[in-house]
């Protein structure tokens, strides 16, 4: 593993791919202005900025006003894709509903105490149990079966992901066991310190989405410079043509990556774009 000043760049860099919580923004949330200048000069260098994070478009307002040009994010670990200038969503790759009944179904077996949270395009509800979502006041309080019922096939709002959260399991050992009892219906990662469960529809994933994003803009792995520091960003940085996790990072994510940048709280993400912008 190399580090951010000796690990090989691509020839040419065409595209910079970063998560944010705990990758591009500090602890606090909040972007240094440093970081904020080298996006902006990657940006004016002809380089695209790709934001590709676990969060919903509506949580995108942390980095919203530091957007150029094409102003796009890709969101909910690849389920959506938005434009960050006007919080539409242009694509999305749902999960589907009868699926995600199957794997609550199969989770609460599996691991009792579980509780769920459902991300729909159109906003976040969770059980009784969850732990309470203070970002989203609106929300609907009802057991996942419930939230995830229609009255007929396709006829509700498209499903982003389904959230597990257990009160006692190690984190990685929760999506070890998830993976082993359902990871043939659908995709689950982690993102969270605690034990919180990401679960998309089979085969989305960060890396998949930005995939065909580059795909559709000419752009080849090989010129896409990738960010990250959790699970959920594992195969991103295995994708990419050169990656960095943070030096906070998740061992697997380490693992993945190609070289190893400094923590969030440091700027990581910005000592490897400045060296970037540096070469050309």
């Amino acid at each position: 593993m190399t580090s951010a000043s000796d690990s090989p760049l691509p020839a040419v860099t065409r595209l910079i791919a970063t998560d944010l919580d705990g990758t591009l923004l500090r602890d606090d949330k909040t972007l240094s202005d440093r970081t904020i200048a080298a996006l902006a000069a990657a940006e004016a260098a002809g380089i695209e900025v790709f934001f590709v994070t676990g969060r919903p478009a509506r949580w995108m307002d942390v980095v919203s006003a530091h957007v150029q040009g094409h102003g796009m994010a890709i969101c909910a670990n690849g389920a959506a894709v938005a434009d960050l200038h006007d919080g539409r969503l242009l694509e999305v790759f749902p999960l589907d509903r009868a699926v995600a009944l199957a794997v609550v179904g199969v989770l609460r077996e599996a691991a009792p105490g579980v509780s769920f949270a459902v991300e729909l395009a159109t906003g976040i509800h969770y059980e009784p149990a969850y732990p309470p979502f203070h970002m989203d006041p609106g929300a609907t309080v009802a057991v996942a079966e419930k939230l995830l019922h229609e009255e007929a096939p396709g006829t509700g709002t498209a499903v982003l992901k389904v959230l597990a959260h257990h009160p006692e399991l190690a984190p990685d050992a929760f999506l070890a066991l998830a993976r082993e009892t359902a990871g043939d219906r659908a995709s689950f990662t982690r993102s969270s310190p605690t034990a919180l469960l990401e679960i998309s529809g089979l085969g989305v994933s960060k890396a998949g989405t930005l995939a065909t994003c580059c795909a559709e803009r000419g752009i080849a792995a090989e010129e896409v410079v990738a960010f990250g520091d959790m699970p959920n960003d594992v195969e991103m940085l295995s994708w990419a043509g050169a990656s960095f996790a943070m030096g906070n990072a998740h061992p697997d994510a380490v693992a993945a990556a190609s070289g190893v940048t400094l923590t969030n709280n440091e700027d990581g993400v910005a000592v490897v774009i400045e060296r970037i912008l540096a070469t050309r």
